[in-house]
């Protein structure tokens, strides 16, 4: 029997020619690891690296579980004052600026920095902020971003709703707005958790540039980064938002489960999989909480090894040009399925592909009625979509993947404003430009429609030349169908055509640009599909709409890698 769920689809298709998409729900079994951050700086002009002097101050304690109190707490920073000064360092300390923070790194391997996460970790701030911003005006409390505009608006609507509530309060008489600005406590903020911080730059990124805070706890179980958490949280002035902690993260999202007051975000980026904390993780955050997780696992996930991919997610992977895509599904479907046996269910905001790791946002509720929902429609086998063993265009068999989460990837409405408040205030990140550009393509996404098509497989499996893109998007229009780029793909193509409208473009296409078919072998899927006549007579005027806002504005939206080697560094030394 198979189970069709709206949120868990597995995949069938054929390589090179056609998709057919089932639904299952599979099972899943997982082996622990630890992980943490990995460590060595390479030399990036990007990066500001300054080597100072020489101080005899000893070390902060290197065990013990929170490791708060170690130092004095100073007052807040105001958003006006100028980074801490690079005095005070021990011999062979390297100081690397990034955002606001000013992190210390010893000489040798022992904590790792990448440079290439830059933009993992801005993204993550205007997210972090975003839902601070929506979380903390349910409590009555109005964060305030340096260089921001006062208000946000996203649209006029609501611009008119704000501006009703605030007459409405001050004609009642009632008190002041709360305000939280960054680098201050917020008593009735958000609780936040980084479980592997390794140099815990992200956590003193969080205190210095996000608002609505109570508390961040940077967590990792090497003795050394969780001593290096704590010397840089007193070396940028945040000891009284920011905890050190050198505790196995599993067990310390585990004792939060079923408490109160559990953690509002809880942001994991592994070195590798994350699978083996994401069942402590979606039961240690708060109802309505913000799990943030990083994959760099990507051989995995991409197709090399479908069957460690079933270990560890409960999918199958597919190694095909939609590989990025399908990893995010892949993730999110192994969220829901852990998160569902606790009768919880999750919510994406955001789920991006960026170089060469994934990064989901995703909030965490509770509710019996839709953790039921996943798996709410069976059908039998008999009655399913009728697939024979071979592909009806290509004439090649089928391959099986998944299950995979069928449903959106981004909460569109949420992205705009993410967008809105980075656009509106670009300086705030170094990698703002980039970040713009993505977001936007993310919201022209169409939402419905799973995984993607590349034009340039089409045509390599017809053996012809390649269409221009608007072209091709064009011909789609013409015949009645949406379609619209991907941020995981550069020549990607998302729409809802069926795949015999895409293979009639293309015998189309054949058509005024011809192959050499006495060339071609009789069990190839060219062959197969140029001697079947196309039904549709595609039309290739190219149309306006067929080239998206993102392209006309020349937006940052595929970026070169500005150095060679860029990308994931060697796993960190444990100590």
């Amino acid at each position: 029997m198979l189970i069709i769920t709206a949120r868990l689809l597995p995949l069938l298709t054929v390589p090179f020619t056609h998709q057919r998409i089932l639904r299952t729900v599979g099972s899943v079994a997982y082996r622990g690891l630890r992980t943490m951050e990995p460590l060595r700086a390479p030399q990036d002009p990007q990066v500001n690296t300054t080597l100072s002097g020489v101080d005899t101050k000893p070390q902060p304690p290197t065990s013990g579980a929170p490791m708060e109190g170690l130092n004095p707490s100073p007052a807040a920073l105001t958003p006006d004052q100028e980074m801490p000064p690079t005095t005070g360092l021990l011999p062979g300390e390297t100081v690397v600026r990034e955002g606001k923070a000013a992190i210390l790194f010893p000489s040798a391997n022992e904590v790792f920095y990448n440079p290439v996460q830059e933009f993992n970790r801005d993204l993550t701030c205007a997210v972090v902020t975003e839902f601070a911003r929506e979380q903390m005006a349910r409590r009555g409390v109005k964060v305030v971003v340096p260089g921001e505009k006062e208000r946000v608006v996203v649209n006029l609507a609501d611009e008119k709703k704000e501006e009703t509530e605030m007459q409405t309060g001050e004609e009642g008489g009632e008190e002041p707005v709360v305000t939280a600005s960054v680098g201050e406590r917020c008593k009735n903020g958000l609780r936040v958790l980084e479980g592997l911080a390794a140099s815990g730059l992200r956590s003193v990124r969080f205190a210095l540039e996000v608002p609505g805070l109570r508390s961040v706890t940077a967590n990792d179980f090497s003795a050394k980064a969780a001593a290096l958490i704590a010397r840089n949280a007193q070396h940028n002035g945040v000891t009284h938002l920011l905890q050190a902690s050198q505790r196995d993260a599993s067990m310390l999202m585990y004792e939060m489960r079923g408490k109160k007051d559990r953690y509002d975000v809880i942001d994991l980026d592994p070195y590798g999989s994350p699978a083996p904390f994401l069942d402590a993780a979606v039961q240690a955050v708060g109802e309505g909480g913000l799990l943030c997780v990083t994959c760099t696992d990507m051989a995995v996930m991409a197709g090399n090894s479908g069957e460690t991919c079933y270990s560890k997610y409960g999918s199958v992977s597919i190694k095909a040009k939609y590989c990025h895509e399908m990893a995010l599904r892949i993730i999110l479907h192994s969220l829901d399925q852990r998160a569902g046996v606790y009768q919880r269910y999750i919510h994406p905001l955001l789920c991006v592909s960026v170089d060469f790791y994934i990064r989901v946002f995703v909030r965490v509720h509770t509710g019996q009625a839709m953790v039921k929902n996943s798996a709410s429609v069976k059908y039998s086998a008999a009655t399913g979509p009728p697939v024979g063993a071979e592909c009806e265009h290509c004439g090649h068999r089928h391959q099986l993947g998944g299950p995979i989460w069928g449903e959106a990837l981004h909460d569109v409405s949420f992205v705009q404003k993410v967008l809105s408040a980075v656009s509106g205030n670009p300086s705030r990140f170094g990698t703002a430009r980039r970040i713009e550009g993505m977001l936007s393509m993310v919201t022209e996404e169409l939402e419905d429609v799973p995984l993607y098509y590349t034009v340039d497989n089409l045509s390599s499996t017809v053996h012809c030349s390649t269409p221009p893109l608007l072209q091709f998007r064009s011909a789609l229009l013409h015949a009645g169908h949406r379609v619209s780029l991907s941020h995981a793909c550069k020549n990607a193509l998302k729409t809802d055509a069926p795949p015999r409208v895409l293979w009639d473009v293309m015998r189309c296409w054949e058509k005024s640009n011809p192959v050499k078919r006495d060339r071609l072998s009789e069990s190839s899927p060219a062959h197969h599909i140029l001697n079947t006549e196309p039904i549709l007579q595609a039309c290739f005027d190219v149309r306006e709409d067929a080239n998206p806002q993102s392209r006309r504005r020349h937006l940052t939206r595929f970026q070169e890698n500005p150095e060679p080697f860029w990308g994931p560094k060697a796993r960190a030394n444990a100590g």
